[in-house]
C-alpha cells in the first residue's frame, strides 16, 4: 500500500479499526493483570474489591506478598542466575560462530549454517526431552564404566543452562552475524597497513562496530532465558526457576501474587527496553580509532 495514494473512507476506517483491535488484543490482558495485582481480594479476577499493596509487601493475614515470599524471591534470583549464564555463553559462542560463518571459507559451510538453525524449529519440550535423555545416558555410562559421577549432566541448573543455551545461541549468532556482514572490511585492512595488531584492530574497530549487536543479542538471550518454560520444565531439578515456580503455584490455585509477579516482570522488561533504546548507536566506526 502506497501512503501517498488517496484511499476511501471505508479503507481508512478499516485500517484504523484493524490497528486498534490488534493493540487491544495485545495490551488489554496485560492491563488487566496489572490492575488486579492491586485488588483487595483473594482471587485475581473481577469484581474490584478495593486497592491494596498486600500482594507486593504483605506478610500476614494469609496474604504473603511477592517481596515477603522467600521461595518466590529465590526463584526470581534463580532465573536471573540462569539467564546471566545463558547470556554470557550465547554472546561468546554466538560471536565466535558469526566470525566462523562470515569470515571463514570451508567445505560444508552452508550445511553447517542450516544445522545451526535446527534448534529454532524444534519444539521446546522435544528439545528438553532429547537433552535430558542424552545427558542422562552419558552420565549413567560414566558412572557405570568409569566410576565417575558427572553431576551437571543430571537434572538441575547446569543442565537447564545447557538446554536453553542450545537454541538461544542460534539467535545470538544470527543477530551478531547480521551486524558483522555490514562491516566495511577495508577499515580493517587499512588498520593492518598502518601497523595495528590484531588485538588493536579488534578492540578499536571491530568491537565498537559489533557492540550494538552484542548488546541486543545479550538482551534477547536474557529475556528468552528468563521466560523459558518448556525446555526448563524437562531439565529442572530441585531449584525451580520463576516460570516453574509460577506453574506450580497456578496448579495449586490462582492468586493475585502471581499478578504482582507478572507486573514486576513487565516493569523490569520495560525499563530494560527503554535503557537499550536510549543508548545512541555510533555508526561511524572511525570514531573508535585513536
Amino acid at each position: 500500500m502506497i501512503p501517498s495514494l488517496p484511499r476511501s473512507l471505508v479503507s481508512r476506517c478499516a485500517n484504523i479499526g484493524y490497528v486498534g483491535a490488534f493493540f487491544v488484543f495485545l495490551f488489554v490482558p496485560l492491563v488487566v493483570v496489572a490492575v488486579f495485582a492491586f485488588n483487595d481480594a483473594n482471587y485475581p479476577a473481577p469484581p474490584w474489591r478495593g486497592f491494596t499493596l498486600n500482594w507486593f509487601v504483605g506478610s500476614s493475614g494469609g496474604r504473603i506478598g511477592l517481596f515477603g515470599d522467600a521461595p518466590l524471591v529465590k526463584s526470581v534470583a534463580t532465573s536471573a542466575i540462569v539467564a546471566c549464564w545463558v547470556t554470557a555463553l550465547s554472546i561468546a559462542f554466538g560471536a565466535a560462530n558469526a566470525f566462523l560463518l562470515e569470515r571463514a571459507r570451508f567445505r560444508g559451510k552452508t550445511a553447517l549454517s542450516m544445522l545451526m538453525l535446527a534448534p529454532l524449529v524444534i519444539p521446546g519440550v522435544i528439545l528438553g526431552i532429547s537433552i535430558l535423555a542424552f545427558a542422562s545416558r552419558l552420565a549413567q555410562f560414566a558412572n557405570d564404566f568409569l566410576g565417575i559421577e558427572i553431576d551437571f549432566l543430571r537434572p538441575g541448573l547446569p543442565l537447564v543452562v545447557l538446554g536453553q543455551f542450545s537454541y538461544i545461541v542460534s539467535i545470538a549468532t544470527l543477530t551478531i552475524a547480521a551486524r558483522l556482514k555490514r562491516f566495511d572490511i577495508t577499515l580493517e585492512e587499512a588498520a593492518f597497513n598502518l601497523g595495528a595488531s590484531r588485538r588493536d584492530v579488534f578492540l578499536t574497530i571491530m568491537l565498537p562496530h559489533l557492540k550494538p549487536a552484542l548488546v541486543g543479542a545479550g538482551a534477547i538471550a536474557f529475556l528468552m532465558s528468563f521466560e523459558n518454560f518448556n525446555t526448563t520444565l524437562m531439565l529442572v531439578g530441585s531449584d525451580a526457576p520463576l516460570t516453574i515456580m509460577m506453574y506450580g503455584r497456578m496448579r495449586e490455585g490462582a492468586s493475585p501474587v502471581l499478578n504482582a509477579v507478572s507486573l514486576f516482570l513487565m516493569v523490569a522488561s520495560m525499563l530494560l527496553a527503554l535503557a537499550l533504546l536510549r543508548r545512541p548507536e555510533r555508526t561511524d566506526v572511525s570514531r573508535a580509532l585513536p
